[in-house]
């Protein structure tokens, strides 16, 4: 029920009111919404950021307030299928891969330029599905490296399996996102098909990814162990690792830093969508359209050491900024994944 709440009025107030009016009346559609509470459902790990940055240019542009419930990708996934008859969640940040069921299952809105006029600032390859959702960030994967034990960088993918690094190399497992990057850097260095072939051809993948096994110290699931070995001395590099969590580290005084492999970075599924259904259909798009414009894009960048998608945003300091930057076939990976990770398990074993 809505509540309704009497109050006395004057001149001066009523003019005050009016001006408002008129001025909310001249804006465009999207930032007429109401003044209530958006629902946005994203990664834990993301709160910092939304709240420190994003959520106060929404609720200053919109006079709404931005809630925030951080959990995991496919969390907001359950949410939305639980909920579909009636939505709380007006917006998800989710991981590419599982942008791909949401769509399937009819649970996301297109966006269109009408809705979110930033869109079309976007950088070539960050729409998905004709418009079904966007990345708002890349994060970008490289060679993570330790410079105490490795004063001069690696330049390639195929330093990794270089055999004076015996024992020295960790991985990322296939049930880590990042670990798909060596899985589809492998079938190129193996083939040197083009990137968007030789991400199909995970047969050439694996028969070169074995040959890694002598160089490796350990595969991973859990990221810090990984950090550790490396800062410790005893792992030389990480491969495939994520730019925020090296660069983060390395900010913290800690022995780390990423390389640029000349062969190219992948950028890391970074997604943002609509919900269909959603309660606040404006106040979502809102948010998102301040997202992916310029002034929030400069800072979501510097903030959490990626690329921006909006094409003329600022690029942070330190990014590199003429690397190939490869873009996976997440259809690909939605379809083959749990496959992939059981070939992973026998084959990879140490």
């Amino acid at each position: 029920m809505t509540r309704i709440t009497i109050t006395s009025f004057n001149r001066r107030s009523i003019l005050a009111a009016a001006g408002a009016a008129t001025a909310t009346l001249a804006a465009p559609r999207i930032l007429r919404a109401q003044a209530k509470e958006v629902v946005v459902g994203g990664a834990a790990s993301h709160k910092s950021f939304v709240e420190q940055i994003v959520a106060p240019a929404v609720e200053k542009k919109f006079g709404c307030k931005v809630v925030f419930e951080g959990s995991r990708s496919l969390v907001n996934l359950e949410k939305m299928q639980k909920n579909k008859d009636k939505q709380y969640l007006s917006v998800v940040m989710m991981d590419d891969p599982v942008m791909i069921p949401a769509v399937a299952e009819g649970l996301l809105e297109k966006l269109t330029s009408e809705k979110i006029p930033n869109i079309k600032l976007l950088k070539a390859g960050t729409i998905h599905m004709d418009g079904m959702w966007c990345n708002y960030l890349q994060p970008w994967l490289g060679i993570a490296y330790n410079p105490k034990v490795m004063p001069t960088a690696p330049t390639s993918w195929a330093d990794i399996y270089d055999p004076k690094y015996k024992g020295r190399i960790i991985l990322p497992s296939l049930q880590n996102t990042e670990g798909l990057a060596n899985l589809f850097m492998a079938a190129h260095l193996a083939t040197g098909k083009p990137m968007a072939e030789a991400q199909k051809d995970i047969d050439a993948a694996f028969k070169k990814l074995v040959t890694i096994k002598p160089n490796l110290l350990t595969a991973y699931t859990q990221m810090p162990q990984a950090y550790n070995l490396l800062e410790q001395g005893e792992g030389f590099m990480i491969s495939s690792a994520i730019s925020q969590v090296a660069l983060d580290r390395k900010a913290g005084g800690a022995p780390v830093d990423i390389a640029v492999p000349k062969e190219g970075i992948f950028s890391m599924p970074s997604g943002v969508a609509l919900v269909k259904g959603a309660p606040q259909p404006e106040l979502g798009a809102g948010y998102i359209n301040e997202m992916i414009g310029v002034e929030v894009q400069t800072k979501l960048a510097a903030k959490t050491n990626s690329l921006p998608t909006n094409k003329d945003a600022a690029i942070p300091a330190g990014m590199p900024t003429n690397a190939t930057i490869h873009t996976v076939d997440w259809a690909f990976v939605a379809a083959n994944r749990e496959a992939w990770v059981k070939r992973w398990d026998r084959d990879m074993a140490l």
